[in-house]
């Protein structure tokens, strides 16, 4: 049964999605219920999910290890992500 967040939740995915590109990134909406964001660098083969959850905030994207960015700043959100995935795995 899909959450009462699951439409914003799309929504604020679906936008950041949009910005990636434009930062050299690749992403995919996966997941009906309780969609997330696959994104990768297809230079690094870095890759990581993003999460969109409600905070006191507001919305905020989470994703692994440790990021995290508002829904209200895409490109400052998609430029962390860019750098999180940019480095060459050793």
């Amino acid at each position: 049964m899909a959450s009462g967040y699951t439409g914003e939740r799309r929504t604020h995915l679906e936008a950041l999605a949009e910005v990636l590109p434009h930062h050299g990134l690749v992403s995919r909406l996966v997941g009906n219920d309780d969609p997330v964001l696959w994104v990768w660098h297809p230079r690094t083969g870095r890759q990581t999910i993003i999460f969109a959850t409600p905070s006191h905030k507001g919305w905020t994207f989470l994703w692994s290890p440790g990021g995290q960015g508002s829904v209200d700043e895409l490109e400052v959100t998609a430029a962390a992500l860019r750098q999180a995935l940019d480095v060459s795995q050793p």
